[in-house]
């Protein structure tokens, strides 16, 4: 992400006392990938989890990307463009995915293009944001973002100043806003209104609505179901194959799924989790039952057996070590 005009756009913004004024938070964590070309949405099509040339244009979807064995290598939120590109050149998809591996999915990805007419690129124009709201600031919001914004999870706008998509929430509206250096350029309005957001609080947010990002450290680790990626809406069992689809369908339709992934809070005062550390059950110390799937201080999505949900006595890094005080998702935790 260019350090030219995001993260002036965020750091400009003044701390406000809290719930004065919808928060902008910088997602430097994450990139935006693009794909160009004739074939783009046919060759994705391909290769996602979720049904890329049927998604409606007013609309974003969570997908993932698997190995041939099932396992995800990124989970993504992508959406398409809302007008028919003028030029070759001009993207016809987007998607928002962790940093830390937008360069290898791309590179990944442009491998199997073979002769399609698909050219994908991380955007280095293209910059992320989330933006939090009470109620009572939506329309003020509005106003300054130039239009109408999205009032249901997944729908998306096109403003003048940017592309907006409602998020999943526990707690109050939120969305991602994707805008270009030009429309941070512009966006006087917003910069007058908006509060700097804590990007911590954000990630928090999407653990508590049960996204389950994919980073560096957890490639290769999970199938989909394991963190939940269709309960979430990011698998369709209708499309056509995809990598792993095999893995995916028979563990859907056979209802062989014996792990799922859980939030949970540390209770310890001061202790935080990292992706890719081991989970214990206490009641059962001789080996993890499961393992980190993402973090923010201590809020933790984790996957682990249903077995130990919800009566185990989880905790981190050891069978001694900090305990994990499960909450409720969003959705509920289906074998």
């Amino acid at each position: 992400m260019s350090a030219s005009t995001s993260i002036p756009f965020h750091d400009g913004l003044p701390v406000l006392a809290g719930g004065a004024a919808p928060t902008c938070a910088g997602l430097d964590a994450m990139r935006i990938i693009s794909a160009a070309g004739d074939d783009a949405l046919a060759f994705l099509h391909g290769q996602l989890t979720q049904d890329v040339t049927g998604q409606p244009v007013d609309r974003a979807s969570l997908a993932g990307y698997c190995t041939a064995k099932g396992r995800l290598l990124a989970t993504l939120v992508m959406w398409r463009a809302w007008t028919e590109p003028a030029e070759p050149t001009d993207a016809r998809w987007h998607a928002l995915v962790r940093a830390d591996l937008a360069e290898a999915l791309v590179k990944r990805l442009s491998m199997f293009v073979l002769r399609a007419k698909a050219r994908l690129s991380v955007s280095a124009t293209l910059h992320a944001f989330g933006v939090q709201a009470s109620a009572e600031h939506v329309a003020a919001l509005q106003s300054a973002a130039g239009g109408a914004l999205p009032d249901q999870p997944w729908l998306r706008a096109d403003l003048p100043t940017g592309t907006w998509i409602a998020a999943p929430s526990a707690d109050g509206p939120r969305w991602w806003w994707i805008a270009s250096d030009a429309q941070l350029q512009a966006g006087q309005d917003l910069a007058r209104l908006l509060g700097r957001g804590d990007t911590q609080d954000w990630q928090v947010a999407d653990l508590a609505a049960g996204l389950p990002w994919i980073a560096s450290l957890t490639q290769d680790l999970f199938i989909p179901q394991t963190v939940n990626l269709e309960l979430a809406g990011g698998v369709s069992f209708t499309k056509g194959c995809y990598p792993g689809q095999e893995v995916v369908a028979r563990s859907h339709y056979r209802g062989t799924v014996k792990r799922r992934m859980a939030y949970g809070r540390l209770q310890e005062t001061g202790t935080t989790a990292q992706p890719g550390v081991d989970v214990y059950d206490a009641k059962d110390a001789h080996e993890p039952t499961g393992r980190v799937v993402d973090a923010a201080g201590d809020a933790l999505l984790f996957e682990t057996t249903l077995a130990s949900l919800p009566e185990g006595d989880l905790r981190l890094g050891s069978a001694d070590g900090p305990r994990i005080r499960v909450l409720p998702l969003p959705y509920a935790l289906s074998a």
